[in-house]
């Protein structure tokens, strides 16, 4: 899958050295200029619906489990790759020098209507909800966010996939 952006969280992160390992994938649902993404009632960001791969579990399969599992949604289809970013922060495992968590974004489409959720206890604690969001809105809204130095760690990956987004379908 085409890289499309390496992120250091922290400045000298020993890169080379014994390395905390994820995979995630992540699902982007596009219909005209609206996306469905996860909204944090908490922090009031968005995000792309999607979470990390378990044992055993292909990108495909985890994809569906996610969508499923954050929106209610049914996946119809994986369409095409978007692309990977690549982050790199000082890992919570002690044990570990650095941290590289890589998230696969896919173009996907799903059945219009949305289900029942089934999030873990963090993602309530979060006040997680799936919305239909013009681009520019969550653009603008996650780069508040980011200025004011004020949101999730995950909020400048996802601001960069909503540009890159916005720029390659002429959104």
């Amino acid at each position: 899958m085409k890289l499309l952006k390496e992120i250091m969280r922290k400045q000298g992160l020993i890169l080379n050295g014994k390395t905390f390992y994820r995979e995630a994938v992540r699902g982007v649902i596009l219909k005209d200029r609206t996306l469905l993404m996860i909204y944090s009632t908490k922090e009031g960001d968005y995000k792309f619906p999607g979470g990390g791969i378990e044992a055993g579990e292909t990108h495909e399969t985890a994809l569906v489990r996610e969508v499923k599992e954050e929106c209610g949604a049914t996946v119809l289809s994986i369409n095409d790759e978007l692309g990977k970013v690549v982050e790199y922060d000082i890992p919570l495992e002690k044990e570990y020098d650095v941290s590289r968590r890589i998230s696969y974004y896919y173009i996907c489409e799903i059945d219009s209507s949305l289900g029942e959720q089934s999030l873990d206890q963090y993602e309530k604690d979060l006040g997680f909800i799936p919305v239909w969001v013009d681009i520019d809105k969550a653009i603008q809204t996650n780069k508040m966010l980011i200025e004011a130095n004020n949101c999730p760690r995950w909020t400048p990956r996802e601001a960069f996939v909503l540009e890159h987004i916005k720029e390659k379908f002429g959104l």
